[in-house]
């Protein structure tokens, strides 16, 4: 705990702070300076989660260092993302981490039981897009969500999506996650009465151009409540699914 902390709490005690301005405080303390990073350590409080590690292009001293930070300041449970399995082997070594191999994720700290207000689901077209699948459900599921997986429910056999359709229907947020032409997302997003989140994957032959053909045609679905993250970005959509699913704890 650090001064600043323990100045606001004494605050708040003798009655010269009050507990709405120590909280607005906290959520405009800055971070705490490493040298090679400047760790958030209160973007749970401003966010509703922790700082998330991004850890493609950090060596893995640096990820080490940067937890040892987290973790000392009560920061939990750390998502790792884009983390290598040789690097998360080193990281093991000295954080107690939870390897997620098909996602390329890594968890330190224990993951908390599902209190979002209904389910998640990531669906995919094909099984070669299960990998930016796998990062969007495990960010989730580290965020505090129920996930539901549909994989390989993709548009090449339609009856293969309308086999589920209880689990869409039921749905509070799809994930709808393909490469090729990308039309998973419109059809789901057809049949579904919830937010729906598009990703577009780098599956695909030559013209789908890395991804990029996917993601113009989920940008141009008729589909409505469908929306898009980019390329391969199954994070971004696993947390935006994430806020979107605890909206009710803030109204």
């Amino acid at each position: 705990m650090n001064d600043e902390i323990r100045q606001l709490l004494e605050g708040v005690r003798n009655g010269s702070v009050t507990v709405d301005d120590a909280v607005l405080t906290l959520k405009k303390s800055p971070f705490e300076d490493i040298g090679y990073a400047k760790v958030d350590m209160h973007r749970k409080l401003r966010k509703g989660a922790a700082e998330v590690i991004y850890g493609a292009g950090k060596t893995p001293e640096q990820m080490i260092g940067i937890l040892y930070t987290m973790r000392e300041n009560g920061q939990g449970p750390v998502l790792i993302t884009r983390l290598s399995e040789a690097a998360a082997e080193q990281i093991a070594q000295v954080h107690p981490l939870q390897y997620f191999r098909e996602a390329r994720c890594g968890v330190v700290g224990q993951i908390p039981a599902p209190d979002g207000i209904g389910k998640i689901v990531v669906a995919t077209g094909g099984t070669s897009d299960i990998p930016v699948a796998e990062e969007a459900a495990v960010t989730a599921t580290v965020l505090g969500n129920e996930v539901v997986r549909l994989y390989d429910v993709g548009v090449a056999g339609l009856h293969r999506t309308l086999a589920h359709l209880d689990d869409i229907m039921d749905a509070c947020v799809i994930i709808a996650i393909a490469g090729m032409e990308g039309a998973l997302a419109s059809v789901i997003g057809g049949l579904a009465d919830c937010p729906v989140i598009a990703v577009p994957t780098s599956v695909g032959y030559g013209a789908s151009f890395g991804g990029l053909a996917a993601l113009l045609s989920m940008l141009n679905s008729c589909a409505s409540g469908v929306s898009v993250v980019n390329i391969d970005n199954g994070f971004g959509a696993g947390y935006l699914a994430n806020m979107i699913n605890h909206r009710k704890e803030h109204r």
